[in-house]
Parts: C-alpha cells; sequence; structure tokens
C-alpha cells in the first residue's frame, strides 16, 4: 500500500546550517520510507516565508509555506509584505498550502491579518492547514487552536478548503463535530505519538479506543490523512498506529488517496515531472 506523509517537518540544526545537512536529513528519509512504501510526504513550514529556503527534492516532498511564531508572535512580528510572501510561494507547483499556528501566535483564526491569507487561498486552491489542538510550549493559547476556533472560521469561508492538523488531539469530540459540520475541512491524524513508542502501552491508556470512537462516530474517512509529524516519531511505529485507528476497507484512502485530493498532489507515479518553479 502506497503512503503519502501529509504532515512533517524538516528542522535544520540551526538557520546557518549548511545545504549538506538538510541533504543528509533528506537521505535519512528516504531510507527510512522505502520500506514502508512512503512515497511522498508534506513538509509543514517553519522558521522562514522566503520561498529559496523551501527546495525539497520534487520527488519526495511538497511544502506548507508556515506563519509561525517566528513570523507572527503576538502579531507584532507580522511583516508588511507578509501577503506578498506567501504568495511568491503559492505561485510555487512545490507549495501546496499554508499553515497557520494561531495558538503560537494568539491571534484567532478570525483575524483580519488571516482574510487576506484565505483570499489567497482559494485563488489559488490550496489548503489551509491549521494546528490544532495541545501546543508544545505553555506561553501558547489553547483558545486559538481549539477546534471550535475553527469551526468559525470554515464557516465564514465555505470556499477554502481547510486541514485540521492532529486531528485537534485531545479535544475529540469536538474535532468530530467540527469535521462532520464543515465539508471543506479535513483532518490529519499526525502528533497523536513521540518516540520511544509502545503501541501496547498506548493502548492501555483507553486513548485509542476513544480516538476510534469518535473517528467512526464521525465517518468522514474520505476527509481523514496520514501524516506523522516527523520526526517526532518513527514511521515505522507512526503507520502502524494509524493502521490500528483505520478499518481495513478505509485505508487506502486515509493513507493515500486524501492527500493526493486535499493537497493537489501529483501522482508520485507520474515520472519527469517537476514540482520547483
Amino acid at each position: 500500500m502506497k503512503i503519502i506523509d501529509s504532515h512533517l517537518h524538516i528542522f535544520p540544526e540551526h538557520d546557518d546550517a549548511p545545504a549538506a545537512c538538510q541533504a543528509e536529513k533528506l537521505s535519512a528519509l528516504r531510507r527510512l520510507w522505502e520500506p514502508l512504501e512512503i512515497v511522498h510526504g508534506v513538509v509543514m513550514g517553519n522558521r522562514s516565508l522566503a520561498p529559496a529556503y523551501h527546495n525539497y527534492p520534487a520527488d519526495l516532498l511538497h511544502y506548507c509555506v508556515g506563519l509561525d511564531g517566528r513570523m507572527l508572535a503576538e502579531g507584532i512580528a507580522a511583516p508588511a509584505d507578509l501577503v506578498d510572501q506567501v504568495e511568491a510561494n503559492l505561485r510555487r507547483e512545490s507549495c501546496c498550502g499554508v499553515k497557520l499556528y494561531p495558538g503560537y501566535n494568539k491571534i484567532s483564526l478570525s483575524d483580519p491579518l488571516y482574510q487576506p491569507i484565505y483570499e489567497l487561498a482559494q485563488f489559488y486552491q490550496k489548503p489551509v492547514a491549521v494546528h490544532m489542538g495541545l501546543t508544545v510550549f505553555p506561553q501558547a493559547h489553547l483558545k486559538y487552536c481549539h477546534p471550535l476556533a475553527l469551526d468559525e472560521a470554515a464557516a465564514d469561508h465555505p470556499h477554502v478548503s481547510f486541514v485540521m492538523c492532529h486531528f485537534g488531539n485531545p479535544f475529540l469530540e469536538s474535532a468530530a463535530a467540527v469535521l462532520v459540520k464543515n465539508p471543506n475541512i479535513s483532518a490529519d491524524l499526525s502528533g497523536l505519538l513521540e518516540d520511544p513508542v509502545d503501541l501496547a502501552a498506548w493502548e492501555r491508556t483507553g486513548y485509542p479506543s476513544l480516538l476510534r470512537t469518535w473517528l467512526a462516530s464521525a465517518g468522514c474517512w474520505d476527509r481523514l490523512l496520514y501524516g506523522s509529524d516527523w520526526p517526532i516519531v518513527s514511521p515505522e511505529a507512526c503507520v502502524a498506529a494509524i493502521q490500528s485507528l483505520t478499518p481495513p476497507e478505509h485505508r487506502e484512502a486515509v493513507f493515500y488517496e486524501n492527500a493526493l485530493r486535499v493537497y493537489g498532489l501529483p501522482s508520485p507515479a507520474a515520472p519527469g515531472r517537476s514540482h520547483h518553479s
């Protein structure tokens, strides 16, 4: 079964890390993916809006340009040419969407700051992925990344495609309700586990059972996407975990087909096509 990882990160060691460091990480990623038949991935952009920063092998990765805390810390650091910078990325074939981090930026998804971003996403027909649920840093504000915040944005922008990252973990009931209500929202299942992974111990927590209940209750298998949040979890452990959550008859959609459609990705089987502009 071919797999697309719809949510991962490529973090440099530091801002001035040489290109060779990234090349080494990508080579390692290929080695990890090959035995699992992971054929493509979507990098959630961090640290820079500059298109030149986001150059990845066309056969391996697309990316979402990210408006993270370095760009939008509490709304103060938003550059005057933010919209132009985002559009410069969206014009690229290698860029398949935008990633928002409202909890880290402490900015409502209904804030006027995001309005032109939604308009660009609609114009270029590329989705807006949004970090939803728990955050790494306690300084972030959960009210901005609760699934109900995404409900408001999706309802007000019905022609924009949104991706609820992490299925809003741990707000599973709200995430399911928002997904069912809004046909323009998909959700990825990334970031549910961190290494070292003990799947048996994870099962004993009761969390996977609860998650299965809400996934089955929503029944939106045509709008769920496999994602890992790599490098926080090994691909092998993550694939096994998401398989355990997904009925066999829906696995091809969740692991592959939905990502192709939602992110407008070319089939990895199509030879010779470049995704860099």
